[in-house]
């Protein structure tokens, strides 16, 4: 009672208002992803591609070719049978490659085939010339097939990022995930295990046993790496 009134204290209820704008206390930061331009390659990033990818693939068959090894797609077949003929490697790869590139023209395009074709030139050229530059005096089995899967895996990524491939197999498989969004990498590890079985027919077990360790590593590379939307560079 206040002064003799009763005083009856009302209740005010306040309802809390929410802000018609951001509230710091609980605003997110949310941050859009920019949309990525695909980048296209000059003639000179192409060229560089497809001298110091073909150079590394040579460079790996160079390794095989000294402890008898194999590798996989039509690079390991055009290596098998330089083994069982007194044809040279590049010779029987360039060959071999011969009835693809129609195929390539007709699925892939002329820019594609030409730089194929570049490429194949390009290897058996390398093949021909590198045996008079290098002179390996020992070289375990081993170390030759990790280390040839290794160059061999590079350099065909690098070509496949340039548009461009070592025909055969390579085209097939390129293709295939272009086209239908299957691996290249594990399409050319089926190719290449079919390879190594033609392989036990001519070669000691021991040797295409090593051989294999050269066809994982090259496909683990390429799979890893070449896949639909990692790269954002085009031809």
């Amino acid at each position: 009672m206040i002064d003799g009134a009763p005083f009856r204290v009302r209740r005010f209820h306040f309802r809390r208002l929410r802000p018609a704008g951001p509230c710091m206390d609980h605003f997110r930061m949310t941050t859009s992803t920019p949309e990525r331009i695909p980048h296209r390659h000059s003639a000179m990033e192409d060229a560089q591609a497809l001298l110091l990818g073909t150079l590394l693939v040579a460079t790996g068959v160079f390794l095989f070719h000294h402890d008898h090894l194999l590798t996989g797609g039509t690079v390991g077949a055009s290596v098998l049978l330089s083994y069982v003929t007194p044809l040279s490697f590049g010779l029987i790869f360039f060959v071999l490659n011969l009835p693809f590139y129609y195929f390539a023209y007709r699925q892939m395009g002329a820019a594609f085939t030409l730089k194929t074709f570049a490429a194949i030139a390009l290897v058996s050229a390398y093949s021909h010339l590198l045996p008079g530059l290098i002179d390996i005096g020992s070289l375990n089995p081993v170390f030759a097939s990790i280390l040839g899967g290794s160059l061999a895996g590079i350099g065909c990524l690098m070509l496949f990022r340039h548009g461009a491939s070592l025909g055969g197999f390579n085209i097939a498989a390129l293709y295939c995930q272009s086209r239908h969004g299957i691996s290249a990498g594990k399409l050319l590890l089926g190719f290449d295990l079919c390879v190594m079985l033609a392989g036990l027919c001519l070669l000691p077990w021991k040797l295409v046993l090593i051989s294999v360790l050269s066809v994982l590593v090259m496909n683990m590379i390429i799979t890893m790496n070449h896949r639909n939307g990692r790269y954002n560079g085009i031809s």
